[in-house]
């Protein structure tokens, strides 16, 4: 579902909303609904015609707890006489291993889930990223059929059972930094900024000092200490400003 910057259809999108996510309204204005997402705190509109209410005890409840993931690019969930499809990354709300739970609604899933139990593997969070790659760039996507860098780097980490804020410019608050890219370890999440010194660019490291990231597609470039040098136009495309290491 697109969230867009301002109550409009021509408004740009800046995030989207998948399955299974919860937010709160804030405040109405014709045919849309202001809303903050529940897991990040991100503000935007939302067409009216795509609310889903829920009760306030199921949104309580649902924030509370760390909820499984589809780990299929496309899978579908089933109740009562509809089927729903579902992509990557999508929330599966108090997922039993077959059954789910929307509002008061019951529905069966019969992908693969993630187990937010189990504790973090750098291999796991290499083989989720990779899973997005050739998705396309699309500005506020967090889908495999279309994700900007940091909406990319939230899910692969949502995937792994760790939250992380939707910009880039806010994704750098989390973890210590690593301060040569020669101790990077696959996992660390590296940022890069502009002239203006402001960060406009993230992606995961990989192993050999790699980096996957969306840059026009989710791909793998080379990462050295000037930033991501694209082999492909035989120039750096983006300049390294911080590397970050959230998980360990």
């Amino acid at each position: 579902m697109p969230v867009r910057r301002e109550p409009s259809d021509r408004s740009e999108q800046v995030t989207q909303l998948v399955f299974g996510e919860c937010y709160e309204v804030q405040q109405t204005q014709e045919k849309w609904l202001q809303v903050r997402i529940a897991s990040d705190d991100y503000l935007g509109w939302i067409d009216a015609k795509q609310h889903f209410p829920v009760s306030d005890a199921y949104f309580q409840e649902w924030s509370a707890v760390e909820h499984p993931r589809s780990m299929d690019i496309v899978q579908t969930v089933s109740g009562g006489n509809q089927v729903i499809p579902i992509g990557l990354g999508s929330r599966l709300p108090f997922f039993d291993g077959i059954n789910l739970r929307i509002g008061e609604e019951k529905m069966v899933y019969n992908g693969r889930a993630t187990n937010p139990a189990l504790p973090y593997r750098e291999n796991f969070l290499q083989k989720m990223a990779l899973l997005f790659m050739k998705a396309p760039y699309v500005w506020g996507g967090k889908s495999v059929f279309g994700i900007d860098c940091s909406g990319f780097v939230q899910q692969v980490y949502g995937l792994c059972g760790h939250s992380l804020l939707r910009d880039a410019s806010q994704q750098v608050v989390h973890g210590q930094e690593v301060h040569f890219v020669s101790q990077t370890r696959p996992g660390d999440v590296a940022f890069f900024d502009n002239d203006e010194g402001r960060i406009i660019h993230v992606g995961i490291v990989l192993e050999d000092q790699q980096i996957i990231h969306a840059s026009g597609e989710v791909r793998v470039d080379q990462l050295d200490h000037h930033g991501i040098y694209n082999r492909e136009l035989k120039r750096y495309s983006h300049k390294l400003r911080i590397i970050k290491r959230i998980l360990s």
